[in-house]
């Protein structure tokens, strides 16, 4: 841009408030005023527009500019030789801030377009501040906020001379979010405001709140122009919510406003976070906003000490700004006084004191974002220090050609606050990353009100970046924390419970993520963890416990000698040994008498035997299984029952063979005697052994965790082994038993005072029928209940034959002795 060039100014100027001279100049924008008003002159003149509302912390930022440009100016090592001087403007709204930053820049001078400032502080607001610097950008002037906080302005494409002291809201968000994942805050509304901090601020936070599974029920745009009608919906979204935590990410002064509309709705039990903007301003508490910010949390700037700020700000006079008509109105306004003749209010005297009136710019007690602009005002000096040092004659830093304090130019000055590391008087460490971005540091602070409406501001933790992953975020330990509502215990914000062990989380489409729905697991699985999204499958020989969040080993069941069924079972075994035995007993003391000769006393006592053995072997079938138990029970109640059946079948031979042995020329007998006998029963009851040794050759019975039949026990069996086996060793008794029956049928008619086939074929009905009947029982009885019916049938059918054999004779040769005659047993064939 040519020297000669002229720059004219368009537009309303006159902003500046507060100035001093010195070689070079630090600009600065603030808003002391808060309220734009338009006077359009009756359209006689150009319309013009003045500011109202006073905002007395833009004031404290302003003083502290001025107090930090004095303590440089008495440093001899910071700038030696040169003076700092400023121009400090005030403005109101956005367009008017604009013209204010322009106005900073060119000064009153119209005859060149050369800045007068090298540098320019503000704003506040981030909104401001992006307006702001779309006019210093181009002209490479470098524009250092205090409190703009907005992550947008880390763009360095967009916003190349923007830099701020104050953490970007990146961090702050971050750091919000991990507070609501630590204290499992999963559901949240939100109220924000229409301006780029809060809007941008607010998009931020739900992306990052997403991330970590933390969803927002509501979002609420609040602005001035709210009125009561619009008002009442606002209110009753907050209030009906299921959310309990609200997030307030908006401006100071829009927090205010809300504050003072909704305080008569009587909003409790919800727990207020706060942005930086206004979570550490003490004058938002009063009596009626008790139930409302009561454990309010939130963010702060680190509260330091700047030695000599409170005295400066509090030792103010109008006398020392003069020129200032903002001053004496804002003087006028703390002392309710004025310094016109008037009749109604007092007369100001310009030296009352400070102390005795409370608002934000007497506030001494902590200095937060007061610390910014200390520090910023700071960050402009180092970098001019910088910028003038010479060795050899060029710039240490750059290499470039040394520059003295006529040819300071805000680009060289830009270069240079790039690289400054410097730490301030009151140990505050000051340098930008690669996106001109400062290390963020924030107090978790908790407001702890008094019964008076006062507030403690308590400092619970910090969210700091400078430490490592995992430690960045800390709540002190041993700290009391207040909760909302006045609580006294953390405030629970879900929107669905999570899903407990033994069941899985499932997410519900048409609901955000953090409203999902919980399914019990299914039957034979488990889920042991809180939020499991899966069910996992029990192991075979394992079953859920009932609340299905653990595997137990399942049951197992068999008959057991300790149960009732095993133990009655056990007992009628039991008396059938003793009954068999008993009969062996009553046969042998009696074994000359008639009734015991003429029934084959050798086979009854065969038969007696093999009773007395399928009484004990159905013993084996009860108790735990085991490899031995399972091969003897199967083989020893086939063979045992094969030796009875044959000999009932020699004994029903005999019968047939003695009565056609009576016929003339009938030599029957002789073809079967005693050895024939015997060798009868032995060949029977050796093709069972042969049968049963196959088996057990082949594939025998084996001990088996029947898990199919239920699927929370075990059931304890043998399995067949091989079916085919078991099925001829059944179908071989059968062979014989019909075998027997029909025999035994055939002499049932034969003359005799005491036929034995007759009770041989009662006993082999018995029989049959026990065995028929048994087959389809066995089938369809589950478990334990199998062995059970096998056992029932071997008793049934062994007293089925020891009751229809024995009962007859043992009573007649127990309580009839007199029928125990060959005269009485051969009489009705003598008589024939």
């Amino acid at each position: 841009m040519s020297e000669n060039q002229t720059c004219n100014f368009i537009g309303q100027k006159g902003f500046m408030e507060f100035s001093k001279e010195g070689d070079l100049i630090i600009g600065g924008v603030f808003s002391i005023t808060s309220t734009r008003k338009l006077n359009d002159n009756g359209y006689q003149a150009l319309p013009n527009e003045y500011c109202t509302g006073w905002n007395t912390r833009e004031l404290k930022f302003a003083r502290t500019v001025i107090f930090t440009v004095e303590e440089i100016n008495r440093d001899t090592k910071l700038l030696p030789g040169v003076s700092l001087g400023y121009r400090l403007f005030n403005g109101c709204g956005s367009e008017n801030l604009v013209h204010v930053a322009a106005e900073a820049v060119n000064g009153d001078d119209s005859k060149g377009c050369r800045s007068h400032i090298q540098a320019l502080l503000g704003h506040s607001s981030s909104g401001v501040s992006e307006g702001i610097n779309s006019i210093l950008s181009p002209l490479s002037i470098p524009q250092v906020s205090h409190l703009s906080t907005c992550a947008c302005l880390s763009d360095r494409r967009r916003y190349p001379s923007f830099f701020r002291t104050v953490p970007s809201d990146h961090f702050q968000i971050i750091g919000i979010v991990q507070l609501m994942k630590y204290f499992d805050w999963r559901w949240f509304g939100i109220i924000y405001a229409n301006s780029l901090y809060s809007e941008q601020g607010t998009a931020h936070l739900i992306r990052e709140a997403k991330k970590e599974g933390i969803c927002v029920e509501y979002t609420l745009p609040y602005s001035w122009r709210l009125n009561g009608r619009q008002m009442s919906p606002f209110v009753k979204t907050i209030r009906e919510s299921s959310s309990n935590v609200v997030l307030l990410f908006m401006s100071l002064s829009l927090t205010k406003s809300l504050l003072s509309r909704i305080e008569k709705h009587n909003i409790t039990g919800k727990q207020w976070l706060g942005s930086e903007s206004w979570i550490t301003q003490v004058d938002l508490a009063s009596v009626k906003r008790n139930n409302i910010l009561q454990g309010a949390m939130g963010f702060a700037l680190p509260q330091s000490s700047i030695p000599g700020l409170a005295e400066f700000l509090l030792n103010f006079k109008p006398a020392d700004e003069p020129e200032s008509a903002v001053v004496k109105a804002m003087w006028e306004m703390f002392f309710d006084c004025t310094f016109s003749s008037s009749n109604i209010s007092t007369m100001c005297t310009g030296t009352e004191d400070l102390r005795t009136v409370s608002n934000d710019y007497t506030d001494v007690t902590q200095f937060r974002a007061e610390n910014n602009v200390y520090k910023a005002v700071y960050l402009v000096a180092y970098a001019l220090h910088a910028l003038l040092q010479c060795k050899n004659g060029s710039n240490p830093t750059t290499g470039k050609p040394c520059v003295n304090k006529n040819e300071v130019e805000p680009k060289l000055v830009l270069e240079h606050i790039k690289y400054v590391n410097f730490t301030t008087e009151n140990g505050a460490k000051v340098f930008f990353d690669e996106n001109g971005e400062s290390v963020a540091q924030y107090e978790l602070v908790n407001w702890q009100m008094k019964e008076d409406g006062s507030v403690d501001i308590v400092n619970i933790g910090q969210y700091d970046t400078a430490f490592p992953e995992g430690e960045k975020f800390k709540v002190k330990k041993n700290t009391e924390i207040v909760w909302g509502g006045n609580k006294n215990k953390v405030v629970r914000s879900v929107c669905r419970e999570p899903c407990p062990p033994g069941t899985r989380k499932v997410m519900n489409k048409l609901k955000p993520v953090c409203c999902f729905d919980c399914f019990e697991c299914p039957d034979g699985t488990i889920s042991n963890e809180t939020n499991s999204p899966d069910c996992l499958i029990c192991p075979p020989e394992f079953w859920p416990n009932e609340n299905k969040d653990k595997c137990l080993p399942k049951l197992t069941e068999y008959l057991s000698y300790k149960e009732i069924m095993g133990a009655l079972l056990t007992g009628f075994g039991c008396v059938g040994v003793f009954l068999s035995l008993l009969t062996s007993v009553i046969f042998l003391t009696h074994k000359e008498t008639p009734i015991v000769r003429a029934n084959n006393s050798e086979l009854s006592f065969l038969l007696l035997f093999s009773l007395t053995l399928c009484f004990l072997c159905s013993l084996t079938f009860i108790g735990q299984p085991s490899e031995w138990s399972c091969m003897l029970r199967h083989t020893a109640f086939g063979i045992t029952f094969v030796l009875s059946i044959s000999c009932l079948m020699g004994k029903t031979i005999v019968v047939l063979m003695a009565f056609r042995a009576t016929l003339p020329g009938s030599n029957m007998m002789k073809w079967f005697g005693p050895a024939q006998q015997r060798l009868s029963v032995l060949s029977f009851t050796l093709i069972q052994v042969i049968i049963c040794i196959l088996w057990l050759a082949i594939n025998p019975p084996f001990p088996f965790k029947n898990m199919n039949h239920y699927k929370d026990k075990i059931i304890l069996e043998c399995a067949l082994g091989s079916p085919v086996g078991f099925w001829a060793v059944l179908g071989y008794i059968g062979l014989l038993a019909v075998l027997c029956f029909l025999l035994a049928f055939l002499a049932r008619k034969l003359p005799d005072n005491f036929n034995e086939a007759k009770f041989i074929t009662f006993s082999m009905l018995i029989f049959c029928a026990v065995w028929i009947t048994f087959i389809p029982a066995y089938v369809s009885s589950p478990g334990k209940f199998a062995v059970a019916v096998e056992i029932f049938a071997i008793l049934a059918s062994s007293y089925g034959l020891l009751f229809c054999i024995f009962a007859p004779k043992c009573f007649i040769i127990v309580l009839k002795p007199e029928l125990n005659t060959k005269k009485h047993l051969m009489g009705k064939t003598e008589s024939n």
